[in-house]
């Protein structure tokens, strides 16, 4: 019956995640279709505040699965990637921390994917340093896209996210340090339950 559980696929977290993947297209429409970058960075936080709900319906309601402990950290760094470079197109953030915090991304998710896929890497989940750095993160950069809108207050926005944004990145590269071990003690753990 556990192993079932494990294995199932529709589940309303991962329905939840799904909801919050198609919400980059919604994004997207509302920064370059709407040019309401408001709008956009409001979502943006909303998705970035419910980052959490995914995981404690799956504890709440005992539907944990081996499918939704890849599929929810997939879904947001899908996310938080499309989201930034949608930002850096419409250059309402700093463009050297977005710079930066994509490439991080893209070099841990990059090497996360290969190691597991071409290499049988045993999956091992993120830290709490890791989730804390994607937490500041997630409220910074739409920080940063109301302090470079009209809306009330945009320039405490601003202030508020170079606060959120500095801690979230330096711990986002330490985090990336601290795989290092991890990910070659999970590679030799996944190649000897394959051999």
């Amino acid at each position: 019956m556990e192993a079932t559980a494990s294995n199932r696929y529709l589940t309303l977290p991962n329905a939840f995640t799904l909801i919050r993947l198609c919400c980059i297209p919604l994004f997207l429409y509302l920064l370059f279709g709407r040019d309401n970058r408001a709008g956009a960075a409001w979502l943006l936080g909303g998705l970035g505040a419910t980052d959490w709900f995914d995981g404690w319906l799956a504890r709440r309601f005992n539907q944990t699965s081996e499918f939704g402990k890849i599929f929810d950290p997939t879904a947001d760094r899908l996310l938080f990637i499309v989201a930034i470079g949608g930002i850096i197109v419409d250059h309402s953030a700093p463009l050297w921390i977005a710079w930066a915090v994509v490439t991080r991304e893209v070099l841990v998710g990059g090497t996360v994917a290969i190691a597991t896929l071409a290499f049988g890497m045993k999956r091992f989940d993120v830290t709490w340093w890791g989730k804390t750095a994607t937490f500041l993160l997630m409220f910074a950069f739409p920080g940063f896209m109301l302090g470079a809108s009209k809306f009330p207050g945009h320039q405490g926005f601003e202030i508020a996210s170079w606060l959120l944004g500095i801690p979230g990145l330096i711990l986002s590269y330490y985090t990336a340090v601290t795989y290092i071990p991890t990910i070659r003690a999970s590679l030799r753990e996944g190649r000897g339950t394959a051999s």
